[in-house]
């Protein structure tokens, strides 16, 4: 080994020692014939003393070593005068007896520090030189750290890791594939998988009765602060099992990494349908660190002479707790947010209760105080409370009024990273109808099982199914989800049928997986976890790109390696493109 000590491990009682470090510099200041230098390596910082007066070569040749040189120095650890309580290694300094210079470097194009000068893509496009600073790093280790304790918790509960392949073949439904061509079968493609589901659940007919794979995927879709083209799950599947004993196993798992990588102990996880949620929350991912859940004022706001509300399907209020307060700017600013185009509002009705218990809203000249009065008993509003109003189509209103409770509850601090909120939102619909297309869909995927109580609405009415799927919220973020299988190749063709399949469509796209189900398909289920998001959560970020050593940017693109790029002719030629 080039070093006896890493720059991120001697302490107080290592005074004395004679030792050798590694690594790059950081920063480096003269304080007259005094020198210093931070050392860095992935373990720390140390600093390093040169003093004129006791080695004169030394310190001249400190003076001319550039930022981000790789060093090897050696020297005597010995106690400092001024002290950091701010660095680990604080309590001392390295007096150097010599500076090799391991290699020399050109000065980086921004600092390597936490606040560093560097904009995002410009950092991106120097991933290395990011990756040396020491959040980023953290980010990583953290990263590393849910790995290790994921792979722990499962080997324990008997799971086996599996790998599957990267080149499978493309299917219809869900996201986008990415396509790659095959030199040796021209005119055919391979898709990189969205994930390992068909390979999974012919494990469990395989007999393997509990895997697990920590895997990438891979989505050709437009991407945002949660996305990437490529992303890793914590993919698992069970057998002869039903769908509490997936998620009592997997709230234990999540449980159990709050414990190890935060020392947090999460609650129980409560369970929510997702009826519930879209009614009261307006998504299927609803952020319960707060309350603020939908009041629907249809019966209390109609009939008044108010067009607006007499011709809208829903009218849908909440009550932000002592908010009455919001300036006439503040409520043009939440007017204007919830009219963005990727909201869509028309506009926004407010009710302030004030000190004196009065109402004061923006539509006083329909509504009286005993009109307002019953506004607020519906609403649960009290002294110095905002009532905020949207209405419209139902759903519209709903996808709106989520929006906007978001907002407040961010303006509101109610929204605090440190706090964990998880819950199982349940009882999805099994599929949803594409307008468009004239066509049912699959709400999770084909293979997800409708309720057993439900199959009698199987061909006469497909939108009163629920399936037998679940997803794991945490702050208001999907982090997991999955569900009971079907495992009967009946009722497999059943579903592909009312998905749209000819008997031939399916067979050529998923021939291969109800063949498996003639030989002895045991029940099973699964699910699988965003473990970059659960990454980001743990760390605090809205973004997964973090919490990812090379990510993509906003354009799906690879700005360090120039990715995606044009291939040469001759690989066309070859590829038969």
């Amino acid at each position: 080994m080039l070093r006896t000590h890493t720059c991120g491990e001697l302490r107080i009682t290592d005074v004395g020692k004679e030792i050798v470090l590694c690594g790059w510099l950081q920063k480096s200041r003269d304080i007259g014939t005094i020198g210093f230098i931070d050392l860095r390596d992935r373990y720390g910082i140390t600093q390093l003393s040169f003093d004129e007066h006791k080695n004169k070569d030394v310190f001249n040749q400190a003076r001319i070593l550039g930022r981000e040189f790789v060093l090897q120095i050696s020297g005597t650890v010995v106690e400092r005068t001024a002290k950091n309580a701010n660095m680990a290694t604080g309590d001392i300094e390295i007096q150097v007896a010599s500076v090799e210079i391991l290699n020399e470097s050109k000065t980086p194009p921004f600092t390597i520090e936490e606040d560093t000068d560097g904009g995002d893509e410009l950092r991106m496009k120097f991933r290395y030189l990011d990756l040396r600073r020491a959040n980023v790093r953290k980010n990583l280790e953290l990263r590393h750290k849910v790995s290790k304790f994921t792979r722990q918790f499962l080997d324990a509960q008997n799971f086996i890791e599996v790998e599957t392949p990267m080149l499978i073949k493309s299917t219809p439904e869900g996201a986008r594939d990415f396509i790659v061509p095959s030199r040796l079968n021209e005119g055919e493609w391979y898709a990189l998988p969205q994930s390992p589901q068909t390979f999974k659940q012919l494990l469990m007919v395989s007999g393997f009765d509990r895997y697990y794979q920590i895997v990438k995927c891979f989505r050709d879709e437009d991407l945002r602060a949660d996305r990437q083209p490529e992303f890793t799950q914590i993919d698992c599947e069970m057998s002869f099992v039903e769908q509490e004993d997936i998620l009592n196993t997997f709230e234990a798992l999540i449980k159990s990494l709050f414990k190890e990588v935060k020392n947090i102990t999460l609650d129980p996880l409560p369970r929510m349908s997702y009826d519930h949620a879209m009614k009261y929350y307006g998504c299927d991912k609803p952020d319960t660190r707060f309350d603020m859940p939908f009041v629907y004022l249809d019966d209390l706001a109609k009939g008044k002479g108010f067009e607006l509300f007499d011709s809208s399907e829903s009218i849908i209020a909440i009550n932000a707790k002592g908010a009455a307060n919001y300036t006439r700017k503040q409520l043009d600013e939440l007017t204007a947010f919830v009219k963005k185009p990727q909201i869509g509002a028309k506009g926004l009705i407010y009710c302030r209760v004030a000190d004196d218990g009065t109402f004061k809203s923006s539509v006083d000249k329909f509504y009286d105080q005993a009109d307002l009065q019953k506004w607020a008993d519906a609403c649960g509003a009290q002294t110095n409370d905002l009532i905020l109003v949207l209405c419209g189509e139902l759903n519209q209103t709903r996808k709106q009024m989520s929006e906007l409770r978001l907002e407040l509850g961010k303006q509101l601090g109610l929204r605090n990273a440190d706090t964990y909120k998880a819950l199982w939102v349940i009882d999805f619909p099994l599929v949803e109808y594409d307008e468009a297309n004239k066509r049912w869909h699959a709400m999770h995927h084909p293979f997800t099982s409708p309720k057993p109580e439900d199959l009698k609405y199987m061909s006469t009415e497909p939108q009163r199914i629920r399936a037998n799927a679940y997803d794991m919220v945490i702050n208001g973020v999907e982090v997991g989800g999955g569900s009971i299988r079907i495992h009967n190749k009946d009722l497999q063709k059943q579903m592909f049928t009312l998905l749209g399949f000819s008997d031939e469509q399916a067979q050529n796209q998923f021939g291969f997986l109800m063949n498996a189900f003639e030989y002895g398909a045991p029940p099973h289920g699964g699910i699988a976890f965003g473990f970059d998001r659960l990454c980001s959560l743990f760390g605090g970020s809205e973004t997964i790109r973090d919490y990812i050593a090379f990510p993509k940017n906003n354009m799906g693109r690879d700005v360090m390696i120039d990715a995606p790029s044009a291939i040469s002719d001759e690989q066309r030629l070859e590829l038969g493109l």
